[in-house]
């Protein structure tokens, strides 16, 4: 064991700039683990796509460039969800992709759809949210129905880019689509 310790000072001594690097390394990679729970678990920085979101997000010609603090802890839960938040979630035509859309209703809202939907409404079932992008060529709840809280990814809560949008995201956009903006009720039994 002492000949162990002997070899590390001679290396401290004779080598600082690789100890020095050494230890900058060992810093720098413990830390890994707990950027990677952060990101997994709580926030990260996501890129918006497309034109669905258009002009909340994506408003000059490029597809691509908008970038937003992504909150993820909690957002399954519907007590965290409310109406035009800008959430990320699962497509329910292909889960392995990820869509922005802004939530246009909630559980047991009563929802006037538009087109493609030929319903005249539509009842929200528990656990499930009612989503439209705010362009109107978006495709959305009007082609899916309503989609699972389950289906939830990331609520949008910063633009962080390009700069000069940077600042909360905005909390109106889209359409009002809620009849009345009345809750349903239960039928008393």
């Amino acid at each position: 064991m002492n000949f162990l310790f002997n070899k590390l000072r001679y290396f401290q001594s004779n080598f600082p700039i690789l100890t020095y690097t050494a230890k900058r390394t060992l810093t720098f990679l413990s830390w890994v683990p707990v950027f990677y729970i952060f990101s997994e678990h709580i926030a990260y920085v996501g890129r918006i796509d497309g034109i669905s979101m258009k002009p909340t997000f994506n408003p000059d010609s490029s597809t691509t460039n908008d970038r937003v603090l992504l909150w993820k802890l909690g957002v399954k839960k519907l007590e965290n969800l409310k109406i035009n938040d800008v959430i990320f979630i699962k497509s329910p035509m292909d889960p392995n992709q990820i869509h922005t859309k802004r939530i246009k209703g909630l559980q047991l809202d009563s929802i006037i759809p538009r087109h493609p939907d030929t319903r005249s409404k539509v009842l929200i079932p528990l656990n499930h949210i009612w989503v439209e992008g705010d362009n109107i060529h978006s495709i959305d709840s009007n082609t899916y129905g309503p989609i699972s809280t389950g289906m939830v990814v990331a609520k949008a809560i910063w633009i962080i880019w390009p700069l000069n949008r940077f600042g909360p995201v905005p909390s109106n956009g889209g359409r009002e689509c809620r009849e009345n903006k009345l809750k349903f009720k239960q039928p008393s039994i």
